[in-house]
């Protein structure tokens, strides 16, 4: 009976997938697709979840089958991640479209993030104190002392590790280990690697012009291979969106969230509060703020269904460009700097939020002045910081909380919520991200503000 259920289950994924399929030879829009991939995974994952349970083998054998469309999809994206990067910053230095305004760019795009996840500590503070979220108002069962345990075993190994050194390993060390993805800082190393060639063949131009030409048309023809390959992933988007929504909401454990909503419902008022104020930069900008919304929203979306930065790479780094107008350049640089430098979300909002909740824990007021701005300032050089030691909001709350002394075990108390709140966590990072391309793109006057402006390319 229960192999029965799973094929049937199955076979409802795939009128759903042949459904979307027919969408696109109806040249029915992209962002259309999404959304309706967003709307039936939805749909379909609460179908799953109220009539076998969360828990079931059947939806976990359905899940594993989905998996194969989903998880497979956020591979191919994971898979021209590295390349994609190498290439593009490498091909921005031969058709000397950064060059000029390297440092420029670069301290601009890495302020931004650093700059806005300042803000959005403070946000993540402000929220918290007006929920009056507190760590002691979570009960701790058996998966909150097994993540506990987890989190202490982590902060071992990262606790002692000083800024400068940090700092050291960005730094590209072994290029080839890095292409691999083998270390958390291999993105921003791969970046480092590439603009270091990509310095070499500018010298080489003035002094060697004919083996400069012949470098420079073997990188765009590379480019435009790699190029190709992102287009042809980025068209399983809707298929891929289906699929791990679909998962998300069959897993999604409905008895925890209702029980840890307060918590729930404080994370996204403030990831919504970040958002805004990435709308208002714009805004300051001279930038139409609903024209980036309608853009974004198709990356966005992707970022909220899987809870991938890296895995949506492509994807931002297309949009930005192809869309709204950033140069190529600058994009990629935004694009793989915010994969580990500045995430609004996970570095940011997130172990602000779990400062300020577990303060009274061990007898501060969250409420001094002291301490909020302490809070603030360890948030914004553990963001710059954090790549080193493997990004993500786990490592980030590990290492704010373990320079406040505060007791990093409490940071496992979400656990049963973390699935749903990392969600809207990545789509900020993203969003982050893409505000920084923008803006420095508007800085350094490379932005396109026809791109921009042209509401067609919303439909690409």
């Amino acid at each position: 009976m229960n192999t029965f259920l799973v094929i049937l289950n199955i076979a409802i994924m795939l009128l759903f997938v042949f459904g979307l399929f027919y969408m696109q030879k109806k040249h029915v829009s992209f962002s259309k697709r999404v959304f309706t991939a967003l709307g039936i995974g939805i749909i379909f994952g609460l179908f799953l979840q109220f009539v076998y349970g969360s828990t079931s083998d059947i939806v976990t054998q359905s899940v594993d089958w989905f998996n194969i469309i989903g998880s497979g999809y956020i591979k191919f994206l994971q898979m021209i991640v590295m390349p994609l990067v190498f290439i593009s910053i490498l091909s921005a230095f031969t058709k000397l479209t950064i060059t000029n305004n390297l440092g420029k760019i670069s301290a601009l795009i890495i302020g931004i993030l650093v700059g806005t996840t300042a803000i959005a500590a403070g946000v993540g503070i402000a929220t918290t104190i007006g929920f009056n979220l507190e760590a002691i108002q979570i009960e701790q069962g058996d998966a909150e002392l097994a993540r506990a345990e987890e989190l202490e075993e982590k902060l071992t190994g990262i606790e002692d590790m000083t800024l400068p050194q940090k700092i050291v390993e960005l730094l590209p060390g072994n290029p080839f280990l890095d292409f691999t993805g083998a270390r958390p800082t291999s993105t921003i190393a791969v970046v480092i690697f590439a603009a270091i060639i990509g310095i070499a063949y500018l010298g080489v131009k003035r002094k060697q012009p004919d083996q400069a030409e012949m470098f420079a048309k073997i990188v765009d023809a590379i480019h435009a291979v790699i190029m190709r390959i992102v287009t042809l992933i980025l068209r399983l988007t809707p298929y891929g969106v289906l699929a791990i929504m679909t998962k998300t909401v069959a897993l999604t454990d409905l008895n925890a969230i209702a029980k840890l909503g307060k918590f729930v419902i404080a994370s996204y008022v403030a990831l919504a509060i970040m958002f805004i104020i990435h709308l208002l930069l714009l805004t300051f900008a001279g930038l139409n703020p609903i024209t980036y919304v309608k853009k974004a929203l198709p990356v966005l979306t992707f970022a909220f269904t899987s809870r991938t930065s890296a895995g949506t790479l492509p994807l931002n780094v297309k949009t930005q460009t192809t869309q709204l107008g950033v140069s190529e350049g600058i994009a990629n640089f935004a694009g793989s700097f915010g994969l580990s430098i500045g995430q609004n979300g996970c570095a940011g909002i997130y172990p602000a939020m779990l400062a300020v909740m577990i303060a009274p824990t061990v007898g501060i007021d969250p409420l001094t002045p002291s301490f909020i701005l302490t809070v603030i300032a360890v948030v914004a050089i553990s963001s710059f910081g954090v790549a080193g030691v493997g990004g993500g909001a786990t490592f980030a709350a590990l290492l704010v909380l373990s320079t406040l002394n505060l007791p990093v075990g409490l940071a496992g108390l979400l656990i049963s919520v973390e699935p749903l709140i990392d969600m809207g966590r990545t789509a900020v990072n993203v969003s982050g991200t893409m505000t920084a391309g923008v803006l420095t793109s508007k800085v350094t006057n490379q932005l396109n503000q026809e791109v921009y402006q042209n509401m067609q390319h919303v439909e690409a």
